[in-house]
């Protein structure tokens, strides 16, 4: 059915939901005890996974476990939000003690408490001016009294800010703080500060009157290495303190490219020779560990897991996230996401029974999900924005295609199958199949239906064919290779089947990432200087013999299609073409590409070849090519007889 009536498709948003169709919520229920278990200690929990697995709408999952006035506090951060700070570190801290004031009113009901905290994030913001003494006042290390620090900073601003306002702005909001906090505190040392902040922490926690503050951090992957670094390193000011847990949504991976940018020095040590010691990597590694105390990492979706997944987005976005049907829906796919082990989806008929009267507006939906769900689980590792991405490409291009005005061109379920092969199959795969179908008049990739075939027997050995004449096929050198990829070969079992379909209009509505049916891609250099010998009559044809031996079965197909085209541009074939020789050598130097040698051979018009047909195909060996060979020659010799008899 073309797309032209049918409704528009919408678009799957990639924000992070509260509505759970991973079961991830058996994740942010499982955070949510934990921190309820353990409210009199701190904790720090990751939520780790891959780009686009859901960390986002764990986290989310998790606040909304917690009633905004209730006896945990919850605090949401992007690491973003730090990005642009001149220490992201402060930054946390500071967003984390205005969070806690604002969110309990404690301006008013403990005001005391409130100025001398903030006087405190005041002063580590006056450390940082000196430039690096603020890492140092994380520590505690310099055992120095508070006039040599506001001595030390203030030199090095005089000494090394060179923006003339600023640097008085600067120096004088130093001078300010130091007043402010009077002469009795000028004595004390930087430890001692440190812990006067944290004390004055605790007396806010008590004065909010919360059981728990949970700082939620998300992005941080995101981040530029220094920021989600210095991000790190706040969380480790609050790790120690009573109450207060931190919960971070972030790739682990990223966040050790970053530990290893940040320290840059890090070794190099085989640790297969020397197993007592922790290479660099197991260095970033244990970093990370040791601030994220408790890591939950949120599995990439199977097969089975993937189809439930575009299931219910498709029915959702087709019947609404907020229908009573597709409520329904939801609670089918959670109990078969419970047991993936058993590698069942959600039960048509009980689709059917969930929807009633609807059931019409979702069949393309649930048609479309069981197309696409084995390819999409393989080609995008189960990873769900990944797959949202694909689905939302799909409706775009039929929508531009709607506005263009073609439409009923285009087939959905074949473009969805076309878009597989683009995103997912190995690239020279798919510009195989997309040029060979841009080349052609009918716009069909013959190979395309030979290897639909291969996947629908269920075995790579597929029983020979034979022609009209009883003739044995010879073997596809490019069929012989997809056989051993399990990608083509899955995507090759996709229906509908696209090997008796024209792909140009759906080559035309994927030119958006590239065009196949403009002019040809240059060839590479060397290609292109061995096709000018091939075209160059036999004799330079022959010289490169040996060169085009050493060149790969794929290059010397891409140099026979060439040459084949340059046989279409000829009118008379009396003579042998010049291609024609250069044609011979490949096909000598690549013995399976003799089938399709036979093939250019009997494309020819019968009645306006040539005697030169029948000879020079010494190096054709196989059988059933040689066969083909003689039964061209004996029709051949048959045609110029009746010819040359009228």
């Amino acid at each position: 059915m073309a797309t032209g009536n049918l409704a528009p498709l919408g678009y799957l948003s990639d924000r992070e939901t509260k509505v759970d169709l991973l079961n991830n919520e058996a994740i942010a229920k499982t955070i949510v005890r934990l921190i309820n278990e353990t409210v009199d200690s701190a904790v720090t929990i990751g939520v780790h996974g891959d780009w686009g697995a859901g960390k986002s709408s764990v986290l989310e999952m998790v606040e909304a476990a917690f009633p905004e006035k209730g006896e945990v506090l919850c605090l949401k951060f992007s690491g973003w939000q730090f990005q642009g700070f001149e220490d992201a570190k402060i930054a946390l801290i500071e967003g984390v003690v205005n969070g806690l004031i604002d969110k309990r009113s404690l301006t008013t009901m403990a005001a005391d408490e409130v100025k001398r905290i903030l006087k405190s994030v005041d002063w580590l913001k006056v450390a940082k001016k000196g430039g690096g003494l603020a890492l140092t006042a994380f520590t505690g290390i310099p055992m120095v009294g508070f006039d040599d620090l506001v001595g030390s900073v203030i030199d090095s601003v005089k000494n090394t800010w060179t923006d003339k306002d600023a640097r008085e702005a600067a120096i004088k909001q130093i001078e300010e703080l130091k007043k402010e906090k009077g002469e009795e505190t000028t004595s004390k040392s930087v430890p001692t500060e440190i812990k006067e902040f944290r004390e004055a922490y605790k007396d806010l926690i008590k004065k909010a009157g919360i059981k728990r503050l949970v700082v939620l951090i998300d992005d941080l992957d995101r981040c530029l290495p220094q920021t989600a670094i210095e991000t790190l390193e706040a969380i480790r000011l609050f790790v120690l303190w009573d109450r207060t847990a931190f919960i971070v949504g972030a790739d682990e991976g990223m966040i050790e490219i970053a530990v290893r940018d940040h320290f840059k020095n890090l070794p190099e040590i085989d640790v297969s020779s020397n197993p007592s010691r922790d290479s660099g990597q197991n260095y970033t590694r244990s970093y990370l560990e040791k601030l994220l105390q408790v890591p939950f990492r949120i599995p990439a979706l199977g097969e089975t897991e993937t189809g439930i997944y575009v299931t219910l987005l498709l029915l959702g976005r087709a019947l609404g996230e907020q229908s009573p049907e597709f409520e329904k829906l939801l609670a089918l796919g959670r109990a078969a996401l419970s047991k993936p082990w058993e590698g069942k989806g959600i039960d048509h008929d009980a689709i059917k029974t969930a929807v009633g009267d609807r059931f019409a507006e979702i069949v393309d939906a649930l048609n479309l999900a069981d197309r696409v769900s084995p390819v999409l689980a393989a080609g995008t590792k189960g990873n769900p924005r990944q797959i949202k991405r694909f689905l939302n490409a799909l409706a775009l291009r039929l929508a531009i295609a709607h506005e263009r005005g073609f439409d009923n061109a285009i087939e959905q379920p074949h473009l969805a199958k076309v878009m597989l092969a683009e995103m997912f199959l190995h690239q020279t795969v798919f510009d195989h199949i997309a040029t060979a179908a841009a080349n052609s008049e009918d716009g069909i990739c013959p190979e395309i239906a030979l290897i639909e075939k291969v996947a629908a027997s269920g075995s790579t050995e597929p029983a020979p064919a034979n022609d009209e004449a009883g003739v044995l096929e010879p073997a596809n050198p490019v069929i012989d290779e997809w056989k051993t990829r399990p990608d083509v070969m899955r995507w090759a079992a996709v229906k509908p089947n696209l090997g008796a379909v024209s792909l140009k209009p759906y080559l035309f509505v994927i030119k958006d990432r590239k065009n196949y049916l403009g002019s040809a891609a240059p060839l590479p250099p060397k290609l292109a200087a061995l096709l000018e010998k091939l075209l160059g009559g036999d004799m330079a044809a022959k010289s490169v013999l040996a060169d085009v031996k050493d060149i790969t079965l794929p290059e010397a197909v891409t140099l026979f299609d060439a040459l084949r085209k340059k046989m279409r541009e000829v009118s008379n074939f009396d003579l042998r073409p010049v291609a024609m020789g250069g044609i011979a050598v490949l096909v000598e130097a690549h013995s399976s590409l003799q089938g399709r040698y036979v093939d250019i051979l009997e494309a020819l018009p019968p009645d306006r070849v040539g005697l030169w047909v029948a000879s020079g195909h010494a190096f054709v060996t196989e059988a059933a090519s040689k066969a083909r060979i003689e039964t061209l020659y004996s029709a051949t010799i048959r045609m110029r007889a009746a010819r040359q008899s009228r």
